[in-house]
């Protein structure tokens, strides 16, 4: 009789599926105000999913024939999505009030990408790696077009859906491409076919194809398109979840695989992503001065955020995997509490998004504009704000492995960056004032300072936070 896999490593994926599907009944059954009731239940389902993913962030475990792995480093990673999707969360309850969508789907399709993204992290095969990408990413189009009544979201769907699908195509034609020429797909596996091994052409093209499909998944340049758009059109706590939760998924995936199982082809894997990573730095700096509505700022600036968290990566090493794991937690931060700012912006009931509509906010709004102020001056990386050690530890890991030109470009690129940043603070505080806005909700009004302080306080009390993404790095490297 074939023994049973060992389910304890999954117990928070497990308790989120049945969650989510519990959930569905919740809001089907459920008479009076399905929305609030089951995003709260959803909200509380994240935090006992946290605390199952605590349980079992201890030595490494495998699981389900090889196919799902849980250490300290995939803890770590789903403690960062599941704050980030409870946060984004929060920010959805007032929005579906004061936009009239009382739809309990939209909690439940949050639930079920979460479970992706968990599924991802842990995958340990590239066949599990694509189940969980691709359950993501399916909920992830339904949440772009969730507000049927506006052109603009229907839009981001559909453009999301089809390059999505594209970059589904790359991943898997260069998974293929990968088992193919090496004869397996658990990363195990590769790890022990690809070490001391020649330079297998047939393989570097799949990595080069399955380099393509997460560069899409993170929004890197030249796989960047989809994002100004979907950003813009999709319901603005839509977009603060996409901004965060997707992206560590993907990058704590494109970390795993690249420092795993294809450790050796570091020289050839580096050059390409090199070149994605300074394009993306580059075109997020510059892409983002002509924008005038302030999520595709956001969309551009995220570009950039993302080209700097790729030079720890490219480093290769136990402290550039580090400073990559900080740089999404800060990052987490920076852009959840910026997202809280953008549902702020509310004139007479109705939702503006235009940079000029913050102008002189800070003497309507003093709290909106210095919470915004803290979280654009961390954006920059201006010191002593949390943002500005975030970049310190990813250029100080590529100094410290040669490679000086990319931690230049990265300053350059940050100093021109910071223009846009700067420029939202000076719109607030030195132009004539605009309509005033409307007392935030308690929830938005929660998150936005919560982020705030996050930036702020960090300096005072970084141990904890760097503890944990020392020990994350730590279980990526160990043997």
């Amino acid at each position: 009789m074939t023994a049973l896999p060992n389910l304890t490593p999954a117990y928070a994926e497990m308790f989120l599926a049945i969650a989510g599907m519990a959930l569905l009944m919740v809001g089907v059954f459920r008479k009076s105000d399905p929305v609030r009731g089951v995003t709260m239940l959803a909200i509380l389902a994240f935090a006992v999913a946290a605390v199952l993913s605590i349980s079992t962030n201890g030595a490494e475990t495998v699981t389900f024939n090889g196919l799902f792995v849980v250490n300290a480093f995939t803890g770590f990673a789903k403690l960062l999505i599941l704050l980030g999707a409870g946060l984004a969360m929060l920010l959805a309850l007032p929005w579906a009030r004061n936009e009239g969508v009382s739809r309990y789907e939209l909690p439940v399709i949050m639930v079920f990408a979460v479970l992706g993204m968990m599924m991802m992290v842990s995958a340990n095969n590239l066949i599990s790696l694509y189940v969980g990408l691709e359950l993501q990413s399916l909920a992830l189009y339904v949440l772009a077009a969730f507000n049927r009544g506006n052109l603009k979201a229907t839009e981001a769907g559909v453009k999301y859906f089809v390059l999505g699908a594209l970059a589904s195509g790359l991943l898997l034609y260069g998974s293929s491409l990968v088992y193919g020429f090496s004869g397996t797909t658990s990363f195990a596996g590769l790890a022990d076919a690809l070490t001391g091994a020649e330079s297998n052409a047939g393989v570097i093209v799949g990595i080069v194809f399955v380099i393509c499909g997460f560069a899409f998944k993170v929004s890197a340049v030249p796989f960047h398109m989809w994002t100004p758009d979907v950003y813009e059109g999709a319901p603005t706590p839509v977009t603060a979840f996409f901004s965060v939760a997707p992206k560590i998924a993907a990058l704590c995936l494109f970390l795993r695989i690249l420092v795993g199982p294809f450790e050796d082809l570091m020289v050839q894997w580096r050059q390409v992503l090199t070149v994605i990573c300074v394009a993306s730095m580059l075109w997020g700096a510059v892409a983002a001065i002509a924008q005038n509505n302030i999520k595709r700022l956001m969309a551009y600036s995220s570009i950039g955020h993302v080209g700097y968290a790729l030079i720890g990566l490219i480093a290769g090493t136990q402290e550039g995997a580090r400073g990559m794991i900080y740089y999404m937690l800060i990052y987490l931060f920076m852009n959840v509490g910026t997202f809280a700012v953008i549902l702020s912006m509310r004139v007479k009931d109705r939702y503006v998004e235009s940079i000029d509509d913050l102008s002189g906010i800070s003497k309507t709004n003093p709290a909106i504009s210095l919470a915004l102020t803290a979280l654009m001056f961390s954006m920059a990386g201006i010191p002593p704000l949390a943002g500005f050690f975030g970049k310190y530890f990813v250029f100080a890991a590529a100094v410290n492995s040669g490679l000086i030109p990319l931690a230049v470009i990265g300053v350059l690129s940050s100093v021109i960056g910071a223009y846009y940043y700067l420029r939202l603070i000076k719109i607030m505080y030195f132009d004539e004032s605009a309509e005033s806005f409307d007392c935030p909700d308690y929830s938005t009004s929660l998150v936005m300072g919560v982020c705030a302080l996050a930036v702020v306080v960090f300096i005072f009390l970084p141990e904890p936070l760097l503890a944990g993404a020392d020990a994350a790095a730590a279980a990526l490297f160990q043997g």
